[in-house]
């Protein structure tokens, strides 16, 4: 039976940001490993960000009390530690049997091998003292050769099972309004011109201005609105993982070079899955720039509590009027500002998106 001394069971932490729960990712150490205090237990996942739980104190673990996947509450048990000193029985990771023919894995990794069908006997292991890795059981399950072949569920881990909770929450009455915006003037210019994104950003944040109703947040339960005073601009960022939406705070008052290394910073944190949960949180309207990807417009899901988000598409060269009546071929950038119309008129949504068409026609 579990000892819930505080001195014998170490619980998922408050890990701050109104978190409730978190994945479970790896485990960093396993039963009967003498750990230190502040060495690393546990890396886990809350909501997009992955960080590490040390140890509270040094002692000896008795077990660990979730397996590898598992989403557990904050309050939850994590390591059962000895009350006493015990032997070091020299236990690598996971269970291991006297047994020769036994197959080294940890029960998270058996646990992947029944659900997807795979044989331990026949994966080749790669971990520390020929221990069977999750990773060498993947391997062998996309071969095809252990019936984890097409047609099996997967379950969502990490920001795919973040970004479908958020979707799954979003309540909003969605409603469109799109336009193109003539970007001739600088958006062909070689890499030493103007950014896209940079001037996407500076276009939202001017957009706010003239129509703040759309940088708010809505309470349905309340029936209440929120006008911000600042832009925090969540971007979508796409990755092989997922989806993360990191912020950008303040957009509207910070200078271009400002702008463009807190735009770096957090791209290059999402892809290094180092960024804090907190730079993931408090966004107070979105942009979505998927015109890289594919296509030109969209109906875009608004994250709550947010009541817009803004989307660019694919440019595009196409034939306009000129100013002396003639034709002439021109970089058309098609938007997109989908709104909720609970909280949002459609005339203050057809006044941002023409403020932010204004300011992305300007020459400078």
């Amino acid at each position: 039976m579990m000892d819930d001394r505080d001195d014998a069971v170490f619980r998922l932490p408050d890990l701050g940001e109104g978190l409730q729960e978190a994945e479970i990712v790896g485990w960093h150490v396993s039963a009967g490993e003498h750990v230190v205090t502040d060495q690393p237990l546990v890396s886990v996942e809350t909501d997009k960000a992955v960080v590490e739980v040390p140890s509270p104190h040094s002692g000896r673990i008795k077990r660990l009390c979730a397996e590898a996947g598992a989403v557990i509450p904050v309050g939850a048990p994590l390591v059962e530690f000895e009350t006493a000193p015990a032997a070091d029985t020299g236990t690598v990771v996971g269970e291991v049997a006297a047994a020769p023919a036994r197959v080294r894995a940890a029960p998270a990794v058996r646990k992947l091998a029944a659900d997807l069908g795979v044989d331990l006997a026949a994966v080749t292991a790669t971990g520390p003292g020929g221990t069977v890795t999750g990773d060498d059981v993947r391997a062998v399950a996309a071969t095809g050769e252990n019936g984890g072949g097409d047609g099996d569920d997967e379950p969502l881990r990490g920001p795919r099972r973040a970004m479908a909770a958020n979707m799954a929450a979003a309540d909003a009455v969605r409603a469109s309004v799109t336009d193109r915006a003539d970007v001739e003037s600088w958006y062909a210019l070689d890499s030493g011109g103007q950014d896209v994104t940079e001037r996407l950003i500076r276009a939202v944040a001017r957009a706010c201005a003239a129509a703040p109703a759309l940088n708010a947040w809505y309470e349905a339960g309340r029936g209440a609105r929120r006008l911000h005073a600042t832009v925090d601009l969540g971007l979508a960022v796409n990755t092989d993982e997922g989806l993360f939406v990191p912020v950008l705070r303040d957009v509207a008052n910070r200078a271009a070079d400002d702008l463009r290394a807190g735009l770096d910073a957090l791209k290059r944190d999402v892809r290094a899955r180092t960024i804090p949960p907190a730079e993931m949180r408090g966004a107070t309207i979105t942009l979505s720039n998927f015109g890289p990807l594919g296509g030109r417009h969209a109906v875009m899901v608004i994250p709550r509590p947010q009541v817009a988000i803004v989307g660019a598409g694919r440019a595009g060269r196409e034939p306009v009027a000129d100013s002396a009546g003639g034709i002439a071929v021109h970089w058309l950038l098609p938007l997109s500002v989908t709104f909720d119309h609970r909280a949002v008129t459609g005339a203050e949504a057809a006044a941002f998106l023409m403020a932010l068409k204004d300011d992305l026609e300007r020459n400078a």
